[in-house]
Parts: structure tokens; sequence; C-alpha cells
């Protein structure tokens, strides 16, 4: 995860704190916040946030009372993170993690492997989350749906040009999204290659929940966001339809829960209890 000067130039701009905090991305926000406090263990525990940004999830973990250290590749995210009450920031890499073994209750990736394109990179990620979280500690890490750009496309009238066209079909291959407009190289993952990584760093037991399902492509999805009465019907409609296989991969973004294997569990429960 280089810093390239497209990765500076497109984080730059602050559009990833701006897309979860207005819009549909609000649906993404929320419903990892309905996922992470099922399954954190309780406050005040330690969570070290890898690739956390300006601190849009720290500061609300923050808020429940957690310890929370973020970790970011940017130091303008770092330097802005490092205000909020409750959060201490610091530089470094999702690879390696200058946290000592052992030393935090849960690890959160919720950006970093978007922005790995070699899979032993991102296998590194996660095995490094995995040193440094205790055993029974939760690791979590958000993945973009390799076929959430051909979507995206669509849902916006881009797929009707051919340059955005070409682009998006052909991340359906591989995964690797990159071309003009996109700013950046980002990594797509097939919902059901996440759990071999997971396997690969030392987490063999993992949960799958999709974040939006269908109901990010839907034309009127900000109404229903912007009304708290409709807003709370679609996220516990996405709650029961979170972990269906069959759905996963319509939603832009899976979160994958594991535990470090310790010697009293070695299944990932669901729970806060770890």
């Amino acid at each position: 995860m280089a810093m390239t000067p497209e990765l500076l130039a497109y984080y730059e701009q602050d559009k990833e704190d701006g897309r979860l905090r207005a819009g549909r991305g609000r649906l993404e926000f929320w419903r990892t916040q309905d996922v992470l406090r099922r399954a954190l263990p309780p406050a005040p525990s330690r969570v070290l946030d890898v690739g956390g940004g300006t601190g849009v999830h720290a500061e609300w973990l923050a808020v429940d009372g957690y310890r929370v250290e973020l970790i970011d590749l940017m130091p303008s995210h770092v330097e802005r993170a490092a205000r909020l009450a409750g959060v201490t920031a610091r530089q470094g890499d999702a690879r390696r993690l200058p946290v000592p073994d052992e030393s935090v209750d849960a690890v959160l990736l919720l950006g970093p492997l978007y922005h790995l394109a070699d899979r032993a990179d991102r296998v590194r990620a996660l095995a490094e989350a995995v040193r440094v979280v205790r055993p029974g500690g939760l690791v979590a890490a958000a993945t973009i749906n390799r076929y959430a750009a051909v979507h995206d496309m669509v849902y916006q009238g881009l797929y009707l040009r051919e340059e955005p066209r070409e682009t998006v079909n052909a991340a359906l291959v591989d995964g690797v999204l990159s071309g003009p407009g996109i700013g950046f190289t980002a990594y797509m993952h097939d919902p059901d290659d996440v759990p071999a990584e997971f396997a690969d760093a030392g987490l063999p037991e993992v949960a799958r929940y999709g974040l939006e399902g269908a109901f990010w492509l839907y034309g009127d999805v900000d109404d229903w966001l912007d009304d708290p009465e409709r807003r709370a019907l679609m996220l516990d409609a996405q709650r029961r339809l979170e972990s269906v296989p069959s759905l996963l991969g319509v939603s832009g973004h899976v979160l994958t829960l594991a535990r470090k294997v310790s010697p009293v569990s070695t299944r990932f429960t669901g729970t806060g209890q770890c």
C-alpha cells in the first residue's frame, strides 16, 4: 500500500469522510456500526482502527467508551483523527503495524484491503492484525465486492459510456479496478475468496455480513435513510438478510469477522464476548 501520488491526491479531497456521512453511503456506515456493536468486546476494550482515515468510525467507537488507536498511511488523516476526543492516532502501514504483539482487543481493517492488489499483501495485513490482537480477540475487515463497480456505474448512468464500462468490466476478471476517472488502483473481492485469505493469515473460522444488501441500489434509498422510521425498517430488513450466501455479492461491501484462536474457543460466535 504505497503512498502513490494518485492515492495522496484522492484522499486529500476528503471524499471518504463525506461519503459515509451523507447520501446512500450512510447505509454502509450505519450497517458497519450495527454489525460491530454486536461483535465487539465490551467497552472500554482497546480497539485498533487500521486505515481508519479521518476517524469516521473511531469517533463513534470512542463515544461508545472504547479506547481507540487509529493508524493510517495519510499524514493529513492522522492529524485530523488525533483531534477527536478519546482517539490517539499515528501514521503506519497495515502490513507493518507499529503495535506490540497481543496488545489490543480488536483490530478493524475497514479500508486497507481495498488498496492491496496483491494477495500476499492482503494476507500480510490480516496476519499483522492476528499478531497484535489478544487470543480470543476480534479481527474485522471490510472488502469491496467484485460486482460493486458495475452495479454502481449502472445506478449512476455511467455504464452508458464506453470508457467507464470497459474499466469496470475489466475488473470483473481479476478484481483490479484502475483507469481514467477512478483516482487510484483498487481491489475488489469475490466474496467467496475472502475466507481463504483469512485462513492463510491464521483465522480459519469467519462470519460474513453483507453491509448494504441490494438496498444501496434502490433509487429512493436516500428518502428511506432520511426518515428515521423508514431507516430503522431498512436496517432491520438488511440485518435479517445480511448473511444469506446468495445475497452477499449484491452488497457494495462485505464485512468479515473472525476471532483469534485461543485455548478456550476456536469458533466465531458472532457475539461480543471474547
